[in-house]
């Protein structure tokens, strides 16, 4: 028998290894091609739970297997990319569960559009969502630690997951949440799979919390490596294995339920828009725009100004509302232009409340408070149209870019490190000194209130030169960024584009503790293996696409 009757003979779903189905699993939204052996759509646990236990079994008879979850696939960095199994979630795991009083219990295969809809119905909302809220799954969320535009005011995903139900690597599924005292000594004293995992997990993280305090890097937004910072609380004695597991990137076992917790969301907004014309005007400007409680602070370059001109009939198409009205609001974008004043950022702060008095108001209040400390061209919109041209604007230009330009491919590698913003006017000096060194067309754009840049290049990726482009500027780019203890992936996680780089990133000491906490969870490596941890240069060169 092959692979796929083996399966079968056990497993309650489908099971397909038809070369259009492997073919449609081979990519992500990354840079990579990764073709899987096969792809599974369980239809319960019970069919997740027998799945391990056969792969076990395969792994002790010296078979290379292995299982990675996945779900909508528009992760950047390759994280549910495999040569072995590929767990489907979003066929069947897709149950909204129950939405209770602020929070709400869900499959991992639920397509976060369809959730914020149910929830918006209860007046609640899932405030971490990403920029690709319209294509990813409350799963994959919880896989990446994932944020987004409201991260600012409301944290990440990380803040709300209470529980979690996973099968890990015995075949047997556990409940996680936060654990009081006496519930981590009831747990301490099991002698089971279960036991042995809190027990040496919590070893680990006693013996080593000096050095993993000293690595958390200085941000306030982090999906890198394992966040073993963040599960033990010596001030209550609480221990929370969820904020481990959230960003673990399906490296401990395979997530089946989810129970987020919910708010309530702001119905109005108004943005409060700065040109800078010179990088060393964002010097105090961040900490100041902070004490006005943005919902969102937001930027974009010169060079995506540039395109929302260039593209102008294409933008205009996407904004919703008169057209007439659209085109005039373009009329200051176009008088810097005609003036030879584009600026080199642009910064859009967001103001909500439960109505636009409450949004005017807030915007209003920090327009003038920074007018008395900054000499600087800001203005606030006045409607939904102008609103909304700024995000299509941010959002749309570099994918008009893309579609533009014949033989270049967007190629996500330094795509989403971040800095303490107190670092940014002399860290972007110094990130634009490094990207003049290449021959590279690209935007910048990202979260300014937390320091999260996001630059996504252009690039032939038949050409050998590219995949040293790559390799290089990704070394330099980390090496800048890790100067200024900052982190490598604040949003998109490591996968396989950044996995090569965590030692780089963590030092040795730290980087073999997450190879450890590896082991304590799946000491057989069979889920999503070289994520993570066990990534290499040579995997990320041989894999990524060229066509």
């Amino acid at each position: 028998m092959n692979l796929r009757e083996e399966i079968e003979v056990f497993f309650t779903g489908e099971v397909d290894d038809s070369p259009a189905t492997l073919e449609n699993y081979s990519r992500d939204a990354s840079l990579f091609y990764v073709k899987p052996a096969l792809v599974v759509f369980p239809k319960n646990t019970e069919a997740i739970r027998r799945l391990v236990v056969f792969v076990n079994q395969a792994r002790a008879n010296g078979r290379n297997l292995s299982l990675t979850a996945r779900a909508a696939g528009t992760d950047m960095s390759g994280g549910p990319l495999t040569e072995s199994i590929v767990v489907e979630m979003t066929r069947h795991f897709n149950r909204i569960k129950k939405i209770g009083n602020n929070y709400a219990v869900v499959e991992p295969g639920v397509y976060y559009r369809d959730f914020e809809v149910v929830t918006l119905r209860h007046n609640l909302l899932m405030p971490s969502y990403p920029a690709s809220r319209e294509l990813c799954t409350v799963g994959g969320m919880v896989a990446n630690n994932s944020g987004g535009e409201k991260t600012l005011r409301y944290g990440k995903t990380e803040k709300y997951v209470t529980a979690l139900k996973m099968i890990l690597q015995d075949g047997n599924e556990y409940s996680f949440k936060k654990l009081t005292v006496d519930e981590l000594k009831a747990k301490l004293a099991l002698e089971t799979f279960e036991g042995k995992l809190y027990k040496d997990l919590f070893s680990l993280i006693q013996q080593n919390a000096t050095a993993l305090v000293a690595a958390r890097p200085d941000v306030t937004k982090n999906s890198s490596g394992y966040s073993l910072w963040d599960v033990f609380d010596p001030s209550t004695g609480t221990f929370d294995i969820t904020r481990l597991i959230v960003g673990s990137q399906g490296t401990f076992g395979i997530i089946t339920e989810i129970t987020f917790s919910l708010v309530p969301p702001e119905l109005a907004s108004r943005i409060l828009v700065i040109f800078l014309n010179e990088l060393t005007d964002l010097s105090g400007l961040t900490s100041e725009v902070l004490k006005y409680q943005p919902e969102s602070f937001e930027s974009y370059d010169s060079n995506t100004f540039r395109l929302a001109i260039k593209f102008f009939p294409e933008i205009i198409k996407r904004i919703r509302g008169n057209i007439f009205r659209i085109a005039l609001s373009f009329m200051p974008e176009f008088w810097m232009l005609l003036t030879g004043g584009i600026p080199k950022l642009v910064l859009l702060m967001e103001f909500a409340g439960q109505d636009t008095v409450e949004a005017e108001n807030k915007a209003q209040a920090a327009y003038a408070g920074l007018r008395k400390v900054f000499n600087l061209n800001m203005h606030i919109t006045k409607n939904d149209i102008e609103t909304a041209k700024l995000r299509v604007i941010r959002r749309e230009s570099f994918n008009l870019l893309r579609q533009h330009i014949r033989g270049l491919r967007t190629a996500p590698f330094i795509d989403d490190f971040a800095v303490n913003p107190k670092y940014l006017p002399e860290f972007l000096e110094r990130l634009y000194k490094l990207l003049g060194k290449y021959p590279l067309i690209y935007t910048l754009a990202g979260h300014v209130g937390d320091g999260n840049l996001h630059i996504i290049p252009l690039l032939d990726l038949i050409k050998p030169e590219s995949k040293a482009i790559i390799i290089k500027l990704s070394q330099e780019v980390y090496a800048l960024v890790l100067s200024y203890n900052g982190t490598i992936t604040a949003e998109h996680n490591d996968g396989i584009i950044r996995t090569p780089f965590l030692e780089q990133a963590f030092g040795k000491a730290v980087y073999d503790l997450f190879v450890v906490t590896k082991k304590i969870f799946d000491p057989l490596n069979i889920f999503n293996p070289g994520k993570k941890v066990g990534g290499s240069m040579r995997y990320l060169e041989s894999h990524i696409q060229t066509s």
